[in-house]
């Protein structure tokens, strides 16, 4: 099945990578907007919906030279993110990020507020602390530190380690692949709105000074604004 399934009223779905800066700058974003609405707003209470555009089915293991480069290029216009460039040792860097996707789709599984929480903390534990999120051990490490954190989520680590551990959650991430291969989700990040209209990387157009990876990304436009109405929008 190739079809999108748009979110019920009050749900915004994220098709993404973890590795995706414009995505780590979207949602930097959208939470922003939401914590700052008053409790009673109608958005406030807009949840999202992880999907999985998995860039390295597509594209092969992801580089280095790719996320650092765009590190720098998109922390300049969001420093509230925590961009920073990989710090750890190469050997350690992510170059495949499957296993904490599907972690974030077994923790949406629990609810899509857990499925937030732990999205959120694998990018913050990628972008700003350097953190191989390729492996079991610090996924799990994520989980445990974001239950800790979060409660309010709602994140159970015991029930995270079980499902991926299944293995049931590949299942979901190759039909999202499936349906990532069509006109239907064009990019990373693509956002569906409950009326079924799909929006990628709102807010944000870059061209590359020199050819990518080697070259530095260069933003010709950043509208924050466009992803917060977004956020409004999904309200209904």
């Amino acid at each position: 099945m190739t079809a999108v399934s748009p979110p019920p009223s009050g749900v915004l779905q994220v098709w993404s990578d973890l590795l995706c800066p414009f995505t780590h700058v979207a949602l930097h974003t959208l939470r922003d907007a939401r914590a700052a609405l008053p409790a009673g707003h109608p958005a406030a209470g807009v949840r999202v919906e992880h999907r999985v555009f998995a860039l390295e089915l597509f594209n092969e293991p992801h580089p280095r030279r790719g996320t650092d480069t765009e590190a720098v290029g998109l922390g300049q216009i969001a420093p509230g993110a925590g961009f920073r460039v990989w710090g750890a040792a190469d050997d350690l860097y992510p170059h495949t990020v499957l296993l904490a996707a599907e972690a974030v789709l077994a923790a949406s599984a629990q609810s899509l507020a857990a499925g937030e929480a732990l999205d959120a903390a694998l990018r913050t534990a990628f972008w700003t602390d350097s953190r191989s999120i390729a492996h079991r051990g610090v996924i799990l490490d994520v989980a445990a530190e974001t239950a800790g954190a979060a409660p309010e989520s709602g994140l159970d680590p015991a029930r995270l380690a079980e499902a991926l551990d299944s293995g049931r959650h590949r299942a979901d991430l190759m039909r999202d692949y499936e349906i990532a291969q069509t006109d239907a989700i064009a990019a990373s990040p693509t956002f569906v709105l409950p009326d079924g209209t799909a929006i990628s990387n709102p807010g944000i157009s870059v061209h590359w000074d020199g050819p990518w990876a080697s070259g530095f990304p260069v933003v010709d436009k950043h509208e924050p604004a466009e992803v917060v109405e977004l956020l409004h929008r999904a309200a209904g």
